[in-house]
């Protein structure tokens, strides 16, 4: 028996476990680091992990601007709390923002799509992912929802083409299952 994947399958497993495996080195990284170094990013860090509004700032502009910090790092930090009930909701949370965020950058590529300037950022700087839309349809804002491409970036170019925003709002909700699938990790990987 012939068994072929499909070629939509192959790009998203192919992408997913990528991130996987960024993801796999950070939760690793700090795993040695929190048993065999004894170092605790949370007494470098206290003064600013203790203001919860500023580091839900910090990452909603992150997740804004092309997810510049790995959502993962501030899945780690929900864990100070120790509590299985506020990580959950710490993970609601930065799901929420990250999806709003997703949403921001939708509409920003539909307001701004008739603008030279963006003209230019879109074929400058998401031409790669215009390519990868045209092979892949609306199936790419799944693979961007629960991978590493860029989620934000990927949703302004599905707004500067007018992509209907129910569908995209439809897509986009995959984020969730991402950030519960990796949460529940960080949370086992925090018990090592």
């Amino acid at each position: 028996m012939d068994f072929k994947i499909g070629e939509k399958t192959s790009f998203f497993l192919i992408n997913f476990l990528k991130g996987f495996a960024w993801f796999g080195i950070i939760i690793l990284a700090y795993v040695i680091i929190k048993h065999f170094f004894g170092f605790s990013f949370e007494s470098l860090l206290e003064p600013y992990l203790n203001n919860n509004l500023l580091i839900f700032s910090i990452y909603s502009l992150s997740e804004i601007f092309f997810g510049i910090i790995p959502p993962e790092f501030f899945m780690i930090w929900g864990l100070r709390f120790e509590s299985v009930s506020i990580y959950l909701w710490i993970i609601i949370i930065l799901a929420i923002i990250s999806y709003i965020a997703g949403i921001i950058g939708f509409l920003f590529g539909t307001y701004l799509d008739s603008t030279l300037g963006f003209r230019y950022i879109r074929k400058r700087f998401l031409g790669k992912y215009h390519s990868l839309l045209n092979k892949y349809g609306s199936f790419l804002i799944i693979v961007a929802a629960m991978t590493p491409l860029p989620y934000s970036a990927i949703s302004m170019l599905m707004g500067s083409l007018k992509f209907p925003l129910k569908k995209y709002l439809l897509y986009a909700m995959t984020r969730f299952i991402r950030y519960g699938f990796y949460a529940l990790i960080v949370w086992e990987a925090n018990k090592l």
